[in-house]
């Protein structure tokens, strides 16, 4: 079985999405994480799920986590209109690492080489300069490699 074979239709995102549309689209999708791709449809890098909390978490609460406790349930809701603004740019690195992209030839290991070598739960499929293919995520790959 090849990345092509794995791969699935995946929701994108770019440097330009808003912070609150990201967090929506992680949510109504049960996504770890989306790919940020460019505009020719070119994965740039994954952005995990922990990195859109970031964007909508208050610094003092990333800080201290006890802090946290502190705020009632519907002032936390609050937060999120914290997000007015900000994109997901405002969360990627200026340099970024290598992005966790397998070509569509490439076998079940080599994903979960690249998986686990760039600590992402997600890898987009495509070839050098293509556009994206889909997306594989941890979940399907372990299922496809645990399948007897």
């Amino acid at each position: 079985m090849r990345a092509r074979d794995l791969a699935v239709p995946f929701p994108t995102i770019t440097t330009a999405t808003s912070a609150l549309e990201a967090a929506r689209l992680l949510a109504g999708h049960n996504l770890p994480g989306l790919i940020v791709v460019d505009d020719r449809g070119c994965p740039v890098t994954v952005l995990p799920g922990t990195e859109v909390l970031r964007l909508v978490i208050p610094g003092y609460c990333r800080e201290d986590p006890t802090l946290a406790r502190m705020i009632d349930e519907p002032s936390a809701d609050l937060f999120l209109r914290g997000t007015e603004g900000r994109t997901v740019a405002d969360v990627l690195p200026r340099e970024r690492p290598e992005p966790p992209v397998v070509d569509p030839q490439a076998t079940v290991l080599e994903v979960a080489a690249v998986m686990a070598q760039r600590r992402s739960p997600l890898v987009a499929v495509a070839a050098p300069r293509h556009p994206m293919v889909g997306g594989i995520t941890l979940d399907a790959l372990l299922d496809r490699m645990l399948v007897q």
